[in-house]
């Protein structure tokens, strides 16, 4: 139920005046804190995810976040009158009108009367929603998917009419044409009038005598589309593209909806990715960790000498500068950090135990006047 649901705005951490470029920020932030992908069989990170999203779906499109600032949840809730699936039909109206709803009630009982949008007026094409799956190198160096999808087109027949060709949609004699009719209720407070959809035209205003055939009066059809799409290189996991106008056809000259693709990466069985700075773990045999050397370090195109020095203890980590992945919207590249591991040899021959034990010799291993005193603990 809406009353059980969190703000939105509290959801992705931003106030009510917050900009589309904050709130777009703010969803990617949270998306990829709480993405299943990271948090396998974690009900609650799911469950975060799925509400991050429904925030992000509301806050992110103009017409649906104005009706949520006004109404709250009940906007969208089909227990209180709200939903999209009850009044987007209707010309985008008060997600209460056609239910007596409370603008009309208030309206009526203090003079104001009601407003309501034009129900032949254009209507905007519902935005569509797309996810696909890329390779890690994919998303580091760009790429062009072939995806798939159903969308709303108007009907090349009737010109998204929905009338037969050679006829046209006739204005409703209940109405006039309004969309709406006045209903007179007696009430203990007296005489109170409400305004409901009229039930002869859907509240469109408008009678189709003839429908089209093609789309059975709908004015749309529905259509199977192939895009190519433009993967930026350094996208990352839970971003999205927005494909303008990829969307279903819009209403009566409406403009077309949009076409949302999120983006899923693959982790990379070496790789491990932060931002645009990749790190990898690397074992170096014990002999090149105390004499130095180089070694060969594997990057996302190519092998890349790496100078060890002498000496270098477990768990370095060296910094490959430019070795990481290109910033979206931008050539600057991230950096490679790579973390050595020493490999300690658990068989060794005859011949190379003696050189080891001659080695321990020779440098005092065994020798507790030459063992270097270990720093006191916190608790001695």
């Amino acid at each position: 139920m809406a009353e059980n649901k969190r703000d939105y705005y509290e959801v992705l951490g931003v106030s009510k005046t917050a900009s589309d470029d904050e709130i777009k920020s703010a969803f990617r932030r949270m998306a990829k804190q709480y993405h299943p992908d990271l948090h396998p069989n974690d009900k609650e990170a799911e469950a975060k995810f799925k509400e991050v999203n429904e925030a992000y779906e509301v806050l992110s499109n103009a017409d649906k976040r104005a009706k949520y600032d006004q109404f709250g949840h009940a906007a969208f809730d089909p227990s209180a009158g709200g939903g999209y699936s009850s009044w987007s039909g209707f010309g985008g109206g008060s997600p209460f009108s056609g239910f007596g709803g409370f603008g009309d009630i208030f309206g009526d009982i203090f003079g104001g009367g009601s407003t309501r949008a034009n129900p032949n007026g254009p209507i905007r094409g519902e935005n569509l929603r797309q996810t696909i799956t890329i390779s890690f190198e994919e998303a580091a160096f760009g790429c062009e998917k072939e995806i798939q999808y159903r969308r709303e087109e108007n009907c090349s027949t009737c010109g998204g009419t929905g009338a037969a060709p050679g006829t046209q949609p006739q204005t409703c004699n209940v109405c006039g044409g309004r969309g709406s009719v006045t209903k007179v209720q007696n009430t203990i407070l007296g005489a109170m009038q409400t305004t409901v959809p009229c039930s002869a035209c859907g509240g469109t205003g408008k009678v189709i005598k003839e429908p089209c055939k093609t789309c059975n009066g709908n004015g749309r059809v529905r259509t199977f589309q192939k895009r190519k799409i433009k993967i930026p290189a350094g996208i990352d996991d839970g971003q999205t593209i927005r494909v303008s106008g990829g969307g279903d056809d819009g209403l009566r000259g409406g403009p077309k909806g949009d076409l949302h693709i999120g983006i899923r990466v693959k982790q990379h069985k070496r790789f491990i990715r932060d931002g645009a700075d990749i790190h990898q773990n690397i074992e170096i045999p014990v002999t090149t960790a105390i004499l130095g050397g180089a070694i060969n370090v594997p990057t996302l195109d190519k092998d890349v000498k790496l100078t060890i020095p002498e000496g270098t203890p477990a768990q370095k980590t060296f910094r490959m500068k430019g070795f990481g992945i290109q910033k979206l919207n931008s050539s600057e590249k991230g950096d490679m950090y790579v973390n050595v591991t020493v490999e300690i040899p658990k068989k060794l021959t005859e011949k190379q135990r003696e050189l080891v034990a001659k080695l321990a010799e020779e440098m005092g291993d065994g020798d507790a006047s030459k063992a270097k005193p270990k720093k006191k603990g916190l608790f001695k």
